[in-house]
């Protein structure tokens, strides 16, 4: 789960890096208590949970005397369809120079990675593809509790010393805090020091519990709905809900559909031993998605009793086409009382996602 600018803010404070003086605002009516702690230049972000949003006006620039009415327009934006509910009010800092620092998961050394360099900025996605030479990277083991020195003199290189430090405290973030991703865009160097003018966290959503976080505010409404019912699900942006049982199988399907011409809508795995009532459930939650015109469910009867998916699938009640392929317990019972409804059933998987891709093109 993504935090949120003033959530990552108040964690990197906590372990000792410095940021900007500055409070979180619901209203515009909260701010002139608190102008005085902000200086004569003050900088207005709205905190919503989308990336780009200083491109898309979300952070707009004020004085004592503009920042109600800048707070209140911005209350009144929507950030790349996002209403603003939240601002953050910051001290607009003197900006000498900016960098970017970030830890974050090497997927090939399956190790935690540092990221640096001196081009830090909003246009970082730029430099890392035009200039990748620019960012500086040091695969880390997990076990180290801090950086070692020499390490850190080349990671950092000719920045400032203090940065030294904040990268050893990023790295605690890191680890203390079950992150994905914690990243500085920009760490900014001033005539006061260092500071992260910006921050993201990244929580591993296994670990949202042992944070402490209770709501994991990434997940969709129907991501939540399935979460409920213990289905690994994930939305995505296709016509064709598909529904298998193990998520092998179910990334077969999606593939096939992929193959195919065709675009998936979603990945459920409902999971083995499914009954009937948790078959209803699956099916209806694809059913409701609205760009969903046909279901595939694809199911092997293993400990999943195929009468038991049939008697789900017709408990559903859905107004979808849904084409079933069932193989396994119980298949012919399964099958029996699915031809009984008129529902269509093939033999394979290939025949069945060929069938989804035609209706749906």
């Amino acid at each position: 789960m993504k935090l949120r600018e003033y959530e990552a803010k108040k964690v990197i404070r906590e372990y000792g890096i410095p940021v900007p003086a500055g409070f979180l605002i619901r209203s515009a009516d909260e701010l002139p208590p608190h102008l005085g702690e902000l200086g004569e230049e003050i900088v207005l972000k709205a905190q919503v949970d989308v990336g780009g949003r200083g491109k898309a006006g979300g952070i707009l620039m004020a004085d004592p005397a503009t920042a109600v009415a800048t707070a209140r327009e911005l209350f009144g934006k929507s950030i790349r369809g996002l209403p603003v509910k939240e601002i953050l009010a910051e001290q607009r800092l003197d900006i000498l120079h900016e960098y970017y620092l970030s830890i974050t998961v090497d997927r090939s050394s399956r190790q935690p990675l540092i990221l640096f360099t001196e081009e830090g900025g909003v246009d970082i996605e730029i430099t890392a593809k035009e200039n990748p030479a620019a960012i500086r990277k040091a695969v880390v083991n997990p076990l180290m509790h801090t950086i070692p020195p020499f390490l850190l003199r080349e990671i950092a290189g000719t920045a400032p010393k203090e940065i030294a430090a904040v990268i050893n405290r990023l790295w605690r973030i890191f680890k203390e805090k079950d992150a994905l991703l914690a990243e500085i865009n920009p760490l900014v160097a001033t005539p006061q020091g260092v500071f992260a003018a910006d921050a993201k966290i990244i929580v591993d959503d296994n670990a949202l519990g042992r944070q402490g976080i209770t709501v994991n505010r990434d997940l969709t409404e129907r991501e939540r709905e399935a979460e409920k019912h213990g289905f690994s699900y994930v939305e995505l942006d296709g016509d064709i809900g598909v529904i298998g049982n193990g998520a092998g199988l179910t990334m077969a399907t999606l593939d096939l559909i992929e193959y195919y011409g065709g675009k998936a809508a979603n990945f459920l795995d409902v999971g083995g031993g499914a009954e009937s009532e948790r078959v209803m459930n699956a099916v209806r939650l694809v059913a409701s998605v609205p760009s969903v015109k046909v279901i595939v469910v694809n199911l092997l009867g293993g400990i999943t009793k195929c009468d038991e998916v049939a008697k789900g699938i017709l408990a559903a009640g859905i107004p979808q086409r849904v084409i079933v392929r069932l193989a396994g317990t119980n298949e012919a019972e399964g099958r029996r009382l699915l031809s009984e409804k008129g529902y269509e059933m093939l033999d394979t998987m290939d025949l069945v996602v060929r069938k989804a891709v035609e209706v749906t093109a």
